[in-house]
Order: structure tokens, then sequence, then C-alpha cells
């Protein structure tokens, strides 16, 4: 009952805001453009409930229809935000200098900005680091992955391309630290069958929205591939320690999870956890490295900047003062399908002797 009471709360404020978001961008920009309110109300209604709605529905008729009113609703919200920005910097300008045909500038400037974000999200890159690390016996190269959201955008058109760019770069291990699944979309065991092409060994941990497609349920997507999930414990990989942690909201979950394995802190240990949080409790644990996403790294800017109130560290490796944290930017995308002033990205870590 109380997650049904969180989510009927998490919902309500969620339309609220937007709505709020909508009534603004929608009705400021209809009135430099000259268009009439009545029909400015009608447009309104339209884009406020076509994420909740679409969303039901393509949970419940999946096709290629629904597919596409899905795919422009979340769509909006990246070109909302982009309207709402340039209607913010109008706003300012138009205090000291009166802007002829602003309407049409700032729709030109949305359109600009939207084409590019949609193109640069198609895009995967590749990053390395190299992360010394004490004990190591020999190098070892680790593909991170990190919120792909498989689901109504990304499929496994997207995966087959993730596995082939991975298998070219060719890892001796990949590890997946939440997020795979999206939660938009009912999901079927084959959308994952691209990733047993890939040749090295691959590792998963929940993220947030495993648990609201059903942890059980994704695990049960997992069976006959070579995702092999770790669940709050640790394994050997050819002389590194893998330790693969469950994701939870509870700040004290890793730590207290993490109290219960039986890491050999003599031996490299690498740990899997979603969320960048906890990395004290990792490192009194013997973690040398932690990988963790969660933060697409703001995904669209602005938004990086709302991320870095709630994250101390978004994107890239950081040095921990005796152990290593990397935050992947995600390899996919979230809501619309946009990216501006990050990338979608696979990161190959190397682990070196230190």
């Amino acid at each position: 009952m109380n997650r049904i009471i969180q989510f009927i709360l998490f919902i309500t404020v969620f339309l609220g805001l937007y709505l709020m978001l909508n009534s603004y961008a929608v009705l400021r920009l209809g009135g430099l453009l000259g268009i009439k309110r009545s029909v400015l109300y009608v447009i309104l209604a339209v884009v406020t409930i076509a994420i909740p709605a679409t969303m039901m529905i393509e949970r419940r008729f999946q096709n290629l229809f629904t597919r596409g009113l899905y795919t422009i609703a979340t769509y909006w919200m990246g070109v909302l935000l982009f309207l709402f920005i340039s209607l913010m910097v109008y706003e300012i300008v138009s205090r000291f200098y009166e802007v002829p045909y602003a309407g049409f500038i700032i729709l030109g400037i949305v359109a600009v900005l939207s084409v590019y974000a949609t193109i640069n999200a198609f895009t995967i890159t590749v990053n390395e680091v190299v992360v010394p690390v004490e004990g190591l016996e020999n190098e070892v190269t680790i593909a991170q992955m990190s919120d792909i959201h498989v689901g109504t955008i990304r499929n496994s058109g997207f995966l087959k391309n993730l596995a082939e760019k991975t298998n070219e770069i060719d890892p001796d291990i990949v590890m997946i630290t939440g997020d795979l699944v999206d939660g938009s979309a009912p999901l079927y065991k084959s959308m994952f069958d691209p990733f047993n092409k890939l040749r090295a060994p691959v590792y998963f941990v929940t993220g947030n929205h495993e648990t609201y497609e059903g942890v059980d349920k994704v695990y049960e997507l997992f069976n006959d591939t070579k995702i092999q999930p770790l669940k709050n414990e640790v394994v050997s990989w050819d002389g590194i320690q893998v330790v693969g942690v469950d994701f939870s909201e509870d700040r004290a979950h890793l730590g207290n999870v993490l109290s219960g394995l039986k890491i050999n802190k003599s031996k490299p240990a690498v740990l899997m956890y979603h969320p960048p949080i906890s990395m004290d409790a990792a490192k009194k644990a013997g973690i040398d490295l932690q990988l963790s996403g969660h933060t697409h790294n703001g995904q669209i800017f602005p938004f990086n900047f709302f991320v870095w109130l709630v994250f101390n560290h978004v994107h890239g490796l950081y040095d921990m003062d005796g152990m290593w944290l990397h935050v992947s930017p995600g390899t996919g995308t979230w809501g619309p399908y946009m990216r501006l002033g990050s990338r979608n990205e696979i990161t190959l870590i190397r682990l070196v002797k230190k």
C-alpha cells in the first residue's frame, strides 16, 4: 500500500509541475505567435496528458502506432525543455531590447537544438580510461555499459549495435551497471539475444528501472542469455573480485550488503552499483573501483545543473583517495530520444598494475 501511495504522490507532483511548465511555454509562445487562446488551451491539454496516456496505452497495446505516439510524447519533453530555456532568455533580453518576430526566432532555435540533440542521441562513443590497481596480476579490460533503457524507443536493434561495437573493442569482461530495461513497454526474452553475440562474459546489477519493471521478471528474461545477474554477491574472475549489489533507495543499503560479503582486501575488487553514492562504505569494504551510472550526465543541457545539485559525482573517473569511482554518462537515453551536452558511451576501462 505504501508503494501505491508513493506512486500516486509521484504522479500527482509530476503532473502538477509538468502542467505548470507546459502552461507557461505553450501560452507564452502562443501569445508571441498570435495564436488564439482557445486553440492554445487544447494544445496545452494534449501535451500535458500525452505522457501518462501514451505510457498506459503502450503498456497495454504495444504496436507500431502506440510506439509512435509514445515516442512523440517523450520527444515533446525534450522540446519543452529547450522551449522553456529559450523563453527565459527572451524574457531577460526583452527587458532591454524589443525582439522582432520573437516567437518565430524562438521556434527556430528550439528546432535546431532538437534536431542536433536527436542526431547526437543516435551515436555511441567509446571512451577509454586507465585505472591503476594494487595486487593486479594481469591487465584487465572492462567494457562498462549503463542506463541502456531497452523498451519502447531502445530495442533489440540498438542492442545489436552495442554488441557489435563492444566486440570491436574486444574487452575481457562486460559490466552493465543497471537500468538495462526502461519499464516503458512490455519486454520479451528475444530482445536480449544480441548480447549472446558478445565474446566476453557479461555481468549485470539492477538499477531503479528494473525495480519499476519488477526485478524477478527482469531476471527471468535473462534466462538462456549470457547476462549473469549479480544479486548482492561476489564472484572471482581472472584474478579480480567482481562485486554486484542490487539497487536500493536506502542510502545505507550498500554498506549493509558489503559488510556481509566475504571480500578479500588483498585482492583487486571491482564493485557494480547503480547510483554513484556510498563510496566511503565501498572503500571501507576493500573495493578498488566502483562502477556506477544513473546520472546520464544530465542527458540534455541544461538539466546537467539539476543533476549536479543531487549528486557530487556525475560523470567520469574520480580518485576517491585510495579508491576509484567511475560514473558512466549512460549508454542509452531515458524519455526523449535526445542528448545535448552529453553522449551515449561505452567505457573501456583498463585496469593496470599500480
